[in-house]
């Protein structure tokens, strides 16, 4: 079968031979039919910060180099394991989650599968992926789609659920107001995500005039140019004096992150959902004085999927519009 396959940065490979996966008991072979390219694919093209490396196996699959991309899929099942029970058939539509976990730590046990100690991705460090022509994949991690979610969207449901992951940490009503650094592709889920949640005001910022327009095309209320506008100011302003409940860095950088905490209120929160490459200065008096919090998101666990489910069959995500 074909395969793009990763050996080593800035060295992917289309390749024509590879061996066909085999499909086993407690799995379903699927034929991905879309495959989005995520952030972390382009830090891992330029970096090996979350792959395998080349000599070093990774602790969950045994894999080295050469490792399969696409862990942002959705496709058709071809074959299912002899020993699946979850209803699943041949010829359903699914969207994956792409965990690999060991079910066997402490965070596995109890349900943080998404922190286990040895954590992997499907498509990032081994067990294929979703750019070839077959992958097999755990049945409980693979998710039939409703009737009116089309397949294309499918491919979007793993970013969509890091979103409702990060949306999730911060406990939001409806009626409260949240801060979004970033418009980008995760930054857009979130702000969806926000609106499905009945957020009174969503302040984007972004400076990118493609992004901007997107930003307010699925949702934001509010979108600040943070090289025409002092965002702090303007987030107080939009606020009561006082700035959101809530923000969520989805850009990455040292200044967004500042910005994040310096434009929320007392007491408020900042949830950091960007992956980070390099340390970065941070002053903690920036939440300190205001008795602010700070809290990070990883992935999603199961329940999210089913969540989204829900929400996009309703029309309050996706909408045909990412």
């Amino acid at each position: 079968m074909r395969a793009l396959r990763y050996h080593g940065p800035q060295d992917l490979r289309l390749e024509y031979n590879i061996h066909e996966p085999e499909c086993l008991p407690h799995q379903v072979k699927v034929r991905p039919a879309f495959s989005g390219i995520c952030g972390s694919d382009l830090h891992a093209y330029q970096s090996p910060t979350v792959i395998p490396f080349k000599d070093v196996p990774h602790p969950a699959t045994g894999e080295k180099w050469p490792i399969v991309f696409g862990h942002e899929f959705s496709g058709d099942i071809v074959e299912v394991g002899s020993g699946v029970q979850s209803g699943l058939q041949v010829g359903d539509r699914v969207a994956i989650q792409p965990t690999i976990c060991c079910y066997k730590c402490t965070p596995c046990k109890e349900g943080s599968i998404n922190c286990c100690d040895i954590f992997g991705f499907v498509g990032l460090t081994g067990l294929g992926g979703g750019l070839s022509d077959f992958v097999s994949v755990d049945a409980k991690f693979a998710f039939k789609l409703p009737d009116n979610v089309p397949t294309d969207i499918g491919a979007l449901v793993e970013p969509l659920a890091v979103a409702w992951h990060a949306v999730g940490q911060t406990g939001i009503k409806p009626g409260d107001s949240a801060l979004v650094m970033g418009a980008g592709p995760v930054g857009l889920a979130v702000i969806q995500c926000l609106k499905a949640r009945q957020a009174k005001k969503i302040i984007v910022v972004e400076m990118e005039n493609g992004r901007k327009k997107f930003a307010a095309r699925f949702g934001a209320t509010t979108v600040i140019d943070p090289q025409e506008e002092d965002v702090v100011v303007k987030c107080k302003e939009l606020c009561d004096g006082q700035g959101p409940e809530f923000a969520l860095d989805c850009a990455g950088a040292a200044v967004s992150i500042k910005s994040a905490s310096l434009a929320i209120r007392h007491k408020g929160l900042a949830v950091n959902v960007a992956l980070w490459e390099n340390e970065v200065p941070f002053h903690f008096n920036y939440l300190m004085l205001g008795e602010k919090r700070f809290a990070t998101c990883k992935l999603p666990i199961l329940i999210y999927f089913e969540y989204l489910f829900a929400n996009a069959s309703s029309g309050k995500l996706c909408n045909n519009r990412l």
